[in-house]
């Protein structure tokens, strides 16, 4: 979504994210599927890290660091890459898919022919697990606009969320303090 182009109102228009139940449902059901511990891993990282498609699928193992619970994440579109945190259960979970990886191929995540993951196919996984789900509406952008407003709504600030997402630009980050529902509390 190139928010340049959208009207001043556009958060109007509906909601451009998941809330943290919604979330949970949508790992759940990514669960239920062939590839249950790739499926679900590759949405919890979209989400956790706010990656965009073509940052996940071309996301490598040595990208991963479980020894000190870190990933280097390369961000596209002129974006800041840096390196983020790696929590236990994502830890686990990574540990959990290579274990199960009989191949040699550097790509993180790959398809059941042992090709490095295709737009497409990522864009597939997301659709069956939302329709699993019960929810309308999803697509692979909506788990980096859900990272953003996640970080927003615990009440970080507007630069923090700015360079975990790699955004050079603020006007790119502000969407999600607008929409931020914590802003207002404690108005009254």
């Amino acid at each position: 979504m190139n928010l340049d182009n959208l009207p001043v109102n556009h958060h109007e228009k509906g909601r451009l994210f998941l809330s943290n139940d919604e979330i949970e449902t949508l790992l759940k059901a990514s669960k239920k599927s062939r590839y249950p511990t790739r499926n679900h891993l590759m949405l919890l990282m979209m989400y956790r890290h706010g990656l965009r498609v073509s940052e996940l699928i071309n996301l490598r193992i040595k990208d991963v660091n479980l020894n000190r619970n870190r990933i280097w994440i390369k961000r596209l579109k002129n974006g800041l890459s840096v390196e983020h945190p790696i929590q236990g259960d994502e830890q686990r979970a990574i540990k959990r898919y290579l274990r199960k990886r009989k191949d040699a191929l550097p790509y993180l995540f790959v398809s059941e022919r042992k090709e490095q993951l295709t737009r497409k196919t990522l864009n597939y996984i997301i659709k069956v697990a939302s329709n699993k789900a019960g929810l309308v509406g999803v697509h692979p952008h909506t788990l980096r606009h859900s990272c953003g407003y996640y970080l927003a709504n615990k009440g970080y600030d507007l630069r923090l969320i700015q360079d975990y997402l790699g955004h050079r630009d603020p006007k790119h980050t502000v969407l999600y303090t607008q929409i931020a529902g914590v802003r207002f509390e404690g108005l009254w």
